[in-house]
Formats: C-alpha cells, structure tokens, sequence
C-alpha cells in the first residue's frame, strides 16, 4: 500500500467522484423510467433516435475537455444502450 498523501488524496477523490457518476446513473435511470411510463401511458414509442442525437450533439457542444468529442459520444452511446437494457430489466421484474 502506497503511504503518499497525494496519492491517497487523489485516489478518495477518484472514489467521491465514482461514487458521484453512480448517483447521477441513477437519478438519470429513475428519469427514464418515468419518462418511459408516461409515454407508453400516451401510446407514444419509447425509443427517439432523433432525440437520442440531439442530446449527443448537445454535450458535444457543452463539452470543455478534457474528455474527447469521440470519447464523450462513446461514453454517451454506451449509457444511452445502459439505460434501455436497464429499463428493459425493471419492466421484467
């Protein structure tokens, strides 16, 4: 075990911060599900590529790094695909 402060300082940082990603999934999850509900309650569909594409191009234009465009649609694919098989998942429970 490394006894270095900073390292110690910046590894409880890394873990508040982790710890504040799960937070905003979850928040995030419970916001779609909801969302999700009150469409399906409508009849209208679920899925909106075109919407899914404009929140992309919005982060991509808020963005200020250091985390790349193509990283930042990466990331952003890879939540968007998380959200639906996690929602897919509280509907089969």
């Amino acid at each position: 075990m490394n006894d270095d402060p900073l390292i110690k300082q910046l590894r409880q940082q890394i873990s508040d911060t982790d710890r504040s990603i799960v937070d905003a999934i979850n928040a995030r999850l419970r916001l779609v599900a909801r969302l999700k509900r009150y469409k399906e309650s409508r009849g209208i569909g679920f899925l909106d590529p075109e919407r899914e594409e404009w929140m992309l191009q919005y982060l991509t234009r808020a963005n200020r790094g250091p985390l790349s465009q193509v990283g930042l649609r990466e990331l952003f694919e890879e939540i968007l695909d998380l959200t639906k098989r996690e929602v897919q998942r509280g509907d089969e429970t």
